[in-house]
């Protein structure tokens, strides 16, 4: 059975921005929040706390979230990778903070140069940072699909971890496809599995569409009881650490897809398209969401 509605976080002014080469002026940055926020998306990463040398995208989170009304009912999230990002968010009055950890000890020497157990006692200290300044934090975990290749990050090390954090106090955990490797076949058979260590912690689908499948994955993810997901507008974005990496699936291409198979999200699908339309035009490239030239 199907659940009757899903949230869907848009993760654009984020995970979208940080892969953009050409400088996003911090005017178009809120702007693009804001219209989200109008079109009915409940909850957005507007942005991210990390060293502006290795992100310069990211630089202005603090400028961005100055103008947001974090106080409002949209969520407004922003990602941390260590204890400085945690600080700075707290500062800048965010309520909800989103850390990650890599889960491939292959990516973990690659993105962090750590092992998977460093990341995780790092991620642990987070949390008691987040605890202490009463932030919600929800963790996300790494390419969980595979790295080099499909399925090479161990599902026995996810599962360990998902169950080390069960208990931590995180608001959600989020299972990310950074490299796009996810099948339906492989969604139900890691979801399940996380499903089973964690039982009572809301999980969260972070999908990249690299190969094209990310729609028939969370139609999959949906038969596992799945009711949130991370898309982006337009299907912006990528990873600038992952070769070849392109962006998570479209806002409004979910929506619209969620909303025909009777799952609500009350997002307005034509505002989010007009959003996406508008941004194309000023970064000057399309994007490979498909609805947002069609409505």
């Amino acid at each position: 059975m199907l659940p009757p509605s899903a949230l869907l976080c848009d993760v654009g002014p984020r995970d979208g921005f940080q892969f953009e080469t050409t400088p996003i002026p911090t005017p178009l940055k809120i702007a693009t929040v804001r219209a989200l926020a109008d079109a009915g998306v409940p909850r957005i990463q507007a942005t991210s706390f990390v060293h502006p040398g290795k992100v310069p995208q990211m630089a202005d989170a603090e400028a961005v979230l100055a103008e947001l009304d974090l106080a409002g009912p949209t969520v407004f999230s922003a990602l941390a990778l260590n204890r400085r990002g945690v600080e700075r968010a707290a500062k800048a009055g965010v309520r909800v903070v989103d850390l990650s950890i890599a889960t491939n000890p292959q990516h973990a020497r690659d993105n962090v140069g750590m092992t998977v157990e460093q990341g995780v006692a790092e991620a642990e200290a987070m949390l008691a940072m987040c605890r202490e300044a009463g932030m919600q934090a929800q963790l996300g975990f790494q390419t969980v699909w595979g790295y080099a290749e499909a399925e090479d990050t161990p599902l026995d090390l996810v599962v360990e971890l998902a169950r080390r954090f069960a208990d931590a106090g995180i608001e959600s955990l989020s299972l990310a496809d950074s490299t796009g490797r996810a099948t339906p076949v492989s969604i139900r058979r890691r979801v399940r599995a996380v499903q089973a260590a964690a039982p009572r912690v809301p999980l969260v689908l972070h999908l990249h569409d690299t190969r094209g499948a990310g729609l028939a994955n969370v139609v999959a993810a949906l038969d596992e009881g799945i009711a949130r997901f991370d898309t982006s507008l337009g299907g912006l974005g990528g990873c600038p650490f992952i070769p070849g990496a392109t962006g998570n699936i479209a806002t409004e291409d979910t929506a619209a897809l969620l909303d025909a198979m009777g799952v609500r999200t009350g997002i307005d699908v034509p505002a989010v398209a007009a959003a996406t339309r508008h941004l194309v035009h000023l970064l000057g490239h399309a994007l490979p969401g498909k609805l947002y030239t069609l409505v």
